[in-house]
């Protein structure tokens, strides 16, 4: 087991005056089996007027918040202390047919095979999943080599891509980041049948040998996970998805803190709301840090 410290802050400055900031955070990890949550606050300067909290479709926590004072720069910053162990992932031998689910062994997890609109599974992308998944193939098996072969086929390239750009495009492209590497993951099993869904949190990174760790250096990550049906009858159960990184070719492990997960990105987005102002220029500034504590 490990614990980990996480800041992460974003700041908004702007060029002229906003008189309202209507926000929605997705900055609380979430607390499962494999993952407690010890401790979370979010802090937002100004001050907001207004803010509650909720659960969204998928037990996701969610922050709402309103902004009236007037400002020019608006900082949101979640703190947190959270401990996350290693999943057990055994060489599990079940065929990947039978690992789609069903309405009996698998109801809520139905929805994680279905499409995006528009639709992201093209043909190529499915005849690249086939490549992996032979009939009666392993899953576990299978996501491991797929999880390789997107790492070896596609170059992460920073900036290269926005939340918007579709799978087709980083298919075509061979380059992407870690959303796109998650997406395109998604995409190849929802080909299959299978539910796959995306995972945002963050990854906890060493630094190279005689290098002190940089504060604030980290990022947020992104990453999938792949439905099985076994350990229990609610597929909701973490028990049940096996998370895989195609950016780090690996399976998830105690250094992955999950924040949330949806059916895409724009489910779970960290960040995102609207603004009322006249200014022509705005920038952002994001600083996240995953420092380890002592048990």
């Amino acid at each position: 087991m490990r614990r980990y410290r996480v800041l992460h802050s974003t700041v908004y400055v702007y060029s002229d005056v906003v008189s309202s900031s209507y926000g929605r955070a997705f900055l609380s990890p979430r607390d499962f089996p494999g993952q407690r949550l010890r401790g979370h606050d979010i802090h937002i300067d100004p001050v907001p007027s207004d803010r509650s909290v909720g659960t969204d479709v998928y037990g996701n926590t969610t922050l709402y918040f309103h902004v009236t004072a007037e400002h020019r720069r608006l900082e949101v910053t979640g703190e947190s202390l959270v401990d996350v162990e290693a999943p057990a992932l055994r060489a599990e031998p079940m065929p990947w047919e039978q690992a789609r689910p069903t309405g009996e062994n698998g109801p809520l997890a139905v929805e994680f095979t279905l499409d995006l609109t528009p639709p992201e599974i093209i043909p190529e992308v499915a005849a690249y999943a086939a490549e992996s998944f032979p009939p009666g193939r392993p899953l576990v098996e299978a996501v491991r080599e797929l999880t390789t072969r997107i790492y070896t086929d596609f170059t992460y390239e920073s900036g290269s891509t926005t939340v918007s750009t579709r799978v087709a495009d980083v298919f075509a492209a061979r380059e992407g980041v870690c959303q796109d590497f998650a997406r395109l993951g998604i995409a190849c099993l929802r080909s299959l049948g299978l539910a796959a869904r995306y995972v945002s949190g963050y990854l906890a990174t060493q630094p190279p040998p005689g290098q002190e760790r940089l504060v604030g250096a980290d990022a947020t990550h992104a990453w999938a996970a792949v439905w099985l049906p076994a350990g229990g009858e609610d597929p909701l159960v973490e028990g049940n998805w096996i998370g895989f990184d195609p950016t780090n070719d690996q399976f998830a492990d105690e250094n992955y803190v999950t924040l949330a997960w949806g059916r895409d990105y724009a489910d779970v987005p960290p960040l995102r709301g609207i603004i009322y102002t006249d200014a022509r220029e705005s920038s952002i500034t994001v600083s996240v840090d995953v420092a380890p504590v002592e048990v």
